[in-house]
């Protein structure tokens, strides 16, 4: 039966802060709701929104989240450890810029810090499934991403024994996750090991094709990579279980490419946008989710180097509804059609006796 996605809906990690109505879980979901969203997704480490560990051991309190977003006409769409997920792999290049991912006593204890995102991976998978989830939103982490450029050459076997190990750390995670009947969905991103269909088949190949390992896909990624982002729905659309709803332009020119030559945001080649301020054909983007019978939720996510938060996110909800394809259930030919005859369509073909 074909499905209409949802939405639309808002990624509540950009806005979180100590001002109201953006430092409490009812303030910013009224917010939300005043702008016309319909869903949110719940950032997990923001202790102002949202509490993972009571939310991992108690119905209870999961019941009262919904209800508060529930009275403001809003649905939880799915919860996101982003920051905890990009914690469970970590090369040790990166170890002192993603401390500050973890709690402060923490810090400096790679290992420590490891089994902490492994345990909130599983409080996250127990907390989705008491809230009614069946889809889940983070990053895989990174072991291989220092080596992503072929220089100096890579010694042989390096990529592979890197991504063997990602599968060991995940493995477990994804069936605590099968066992709460929630997929795990990852968004593929430059920094991470799995930043584009290549990367993730690599992965899914190692864990046996595990049925809850997903994609959270975001075409801003695939047009700052130049990468295929509308072809990408039709390889990897029976994985897609979360749709970030993000915008993002690539202006190369004679002085820097993909690389970005370290710049700020700003001054990049390829930068995130508001929704419809860069160069992601949307059109074409639900078209093939609705092509696909994409059963999710349309999420945005905002991510712009120029324009004010509250402005894009403002323009986002009227633009993602504006968006939404309502799956037609009759073929528009329907009305020339004729029932099926088993002696005429013998006749037709010229197989009549």
């Amino acid at each position: 039966m074909p499905t209409t996605l949802q939405g639309p809906a808002l990624f509540l990690a950009q806005f979180a802060g100590d001002q109201a109505p953006f430092n409490t879980w009812d303030g910013i979901t009224r917010w939300a709701a005043s702008l016309g969203y319909r869903g949110v997704q719940i950032p997990t480490w923001d202790a102002r929104l949202f509490d993972l560990a009571l939310a991992a051991r108690s119905k209870t309190y999961c019941d009262e989240i919904a209800g508060i977003a529930q009275s403001h006409g809003l649905a939880i769409t799915e919860l996101s450890t982003h920051l905890q997920g990009q914690l469970v792999a970590v090369h040790p290049a990166y170890d002192e810029a993603f401390d500050a991912f973890a709690p402060e006593a923490l810090r400096g204890k790679p290992a420590e810090r490891q089994a902490w995102a492994v345990e909130q991976m599983h409080l996250a998978a127990q907390a989705s499934a008491h809230l009614g989830l069946k889809a889940h939103i983070s990053f895989p982490g990174a072991l291989a991403w220092p080596f992503l450029y072929p220089w100096p050459q890579r010694p042989a076997g390096l990529v592979e024994k890197a991504f063997d190990e990602l599968a060991r750390r995940w493995r477990p995670i994804l069936d605590a996750f099968d066992a709460a009947d929630c997929d795990l969905a990852f968004e593929l991103h430059p920094g991470e090991d799995l930043h584009d269909g290549v990367t993730f088949d690599m992965l899914l190949q190692r864990v046996d094709g595990h049925r809850r390992l997903a994609i959270a896909y975001d075409p801003s990624h695939f047009v700052l990579q130049q990468l295929d982002y509308l072809q990408f729905i039709d390889l990897y659309h029976d994985r897609i279980k979360v749709f970030h709803v993000k915008d993002a332009e690539f202006r190369p020119n004679g002085r820097q490419g993909v690389y970005g030559g370290f710049q700020p945001w700003v001054e990049r080649a390829g930068r995130f946008r508001s929704l419809g301020d860069g160069q992601v054909d949307f059109k074409a983007v639900f078209s093939k989710m609705a092509q696909h019978n994409f059963k999710g939720w349309a999420v945005l996510e905002w991510e712009c180097c120029l324009k004010h938060p509250e402005q894009g996110a403002a323009e986002g909800a009227p633009f993602i509804r504006d968006h939404i394809i309502r799956v037609t259930e009759k073929a528009f030919d329907d009305f020339a059609g004729a029932a099926a005859d088993p002696a005429q369509l013998a006749r037709m073909l010229g197989l009549a006796g």
